[in-house]
C-alpha cells in the first residue's frame, strides 16, 4: 500500500503540518524528503531501508559517498545532490547564529555547529574558530588534514593564522572518524602545546573539542585545558 492510500492523518507530509517535524519518525521524516517510494516499498519503508543501510545513523547518512549512498534501488544522485543541499543549509543556519554572542555563550551550539562541521568528513581534520574580543566568530578554517588515524598540526601555523585573522581568542576541533571521542595522550599534549604557543601573542585558547559522530567532548568541561 503507498501512502497516499494511507489516511490523511497518518501521511507524514499532512503529519507534519499539522503537529510538526517533531512529531515524525526519522523514517517519516525522510519520506517527506524522499516523497515517493520505489515499486514494493513506501516512501517510509525505504526511508527505513536507508537507515537501515546506515546503523541507523543519520550522520553517518549524511557522511556517506554517492556510491554507497546509492546501493538501494530508487536512490541516485538527485537524491543524493538533494541530501548534501539539506544538509548544508542546515549546517549555514546554524553558521549564522554564531557570530552572536548568546550563540557562543552556549556549548551545546557550538557542539551542534561542529558535529555538522565535521559529518561528511572521513579523513581527520582540525579545524579552528577564530574569534574576536566579543567571541565573535571571525572565521572557521580547516588548517590541517591527516589520514584517519593521525593529523600533524604545526602550532607556529595556528598563530600565523590567529594573528593573521586579528583573533583575540580560538576554539580547536578536529574528528575521530572512526574512534571514541575520548582524547589521546598526543591530542593532551597537543593542547597544552597550543595553549603555550598562543599565549605568547596574547591569544586564549578557550576548549578543545573532539568529534565522533554524534559525540562531542569538550577539554574545557573535563579540565583539560
Amino acid at each position: 500500500m503507498g501512502i497516499n492510500d494511507w489516511p490523511r492523518h497518518e501521511r507524514p507530509r499532512e503529519r507534519l503540518i499539522a503537529e510538526g517535524p517533531r512529531a515524525l519518525s526519522n523514517a517519516e521524516l525522510l519520506a517527506v524528503f524522499l516523497r515517493v517510494g520505489v515499486k514494493g516499498s513506501s516512501a517510509v519503508q525505504l526511508g527505513e531501508q536507508l537507515l537501515a543501510r546506515f546503523g541507523g545513523s543519520i550522520s553517518t547518512m549524511f557522511g556517506a559517498s554517492l556510491a554507497e549512498f546509492s546501493t538501494l534501488n530508487g536512490l541516485g544522485p538527485a537524491k543524493f545532490a538533494q541530501l548534501q543541499a539539506v544538509m548544508e543549509l542546515a549546517q549555514r543556519a546554524v553558521r549564522e547564529q554564531i557570530p552572536s554572542g548568546q550563540t557562543l555563550g552556549s556549548p551545546e551550539a557550538v557542539k551542534l555547529y561542529l558535529r555538522m562541521t565535521f559529518s561528511r568528513r572521513a579523513h581527520e581534520s582540525f579545524v579552528v574558530l577564530f574569534l574576536d574580543v566579543k567571541n565573535r566568530l571571525i572565521m572557521c578554517e580547516e588548517m590541517f588534514r591527516g589520514t584517519l588515524t593521525h593529523t600533524s598540526v604545526y602550532p607556529r601555523e595556528v598563530v600565523k593564522a590567529a594573528l593573521k585573522h586579528n583573533a583575540a581568542g580560538l576554539l580547536l576541533a578536529h574528528n575521530h572518524p572512526s574512534g571514541s571521542p575520548e582524547p589521546s595522550e598526543s591530542d593532551l599534549v597537543l593542547t597544552r602545546s597550543l595553549v603555550q604557543a598562543l599565549a605568547l601573542v596574547d591569544v586564549r585558547i578557550l576548549d578543545h573539542f573532539v568529534v565522533a559522530g554524534p559525540h562531542v567532548h569538550s577539554f574545557a568541561e573535563h579540565g583539560q585545558m
